[in-house]
């Protein structure tokens, strides 16, 4: 994808990656204080999830800015943000 997120979008995704970063470390003190393996991975499970919308936000922003821009070759960008997500997305499973 050629484009950056509009600063605001910027910002907001940013706030979102941050947060991740704050379960990711409250996780790895979950893990040295020897918290229950459900509880860390119930985290695990939401640090996943902020991730992956951070990763659906920037394919709908893109594929907002192709359509606004009357891009032609939007539907191959569709396509190659779609399968990379996807990729992406489900490495953990």
């Amino acid at each position: 994808m050629a484009t950056t997120p509009a600063p605001s979008t910027r910002d907001q995704l940013l706030v979102r990656l941050r947060r991740a970063e704050g379960q990711l470390r409250g996780v790895q003190r979950m893990l040295d204080e020897g918290a229950d393996c459900r509880e860390v991975l119930t985290q695990l499970s939401a640090v996943k999830a902020a991730l992956d919308q951070v990763g659906l936000h920037l394919i709908t922003d893109q594929m907002r800015v192709c359509v606004a821009d009357g891009q032609a070759d939007c539907v191959q960008q569709f396509e190659d943000a779609v399968a990379t997500f996807l990729r992406f997305a489900t490495l953990a499973r």
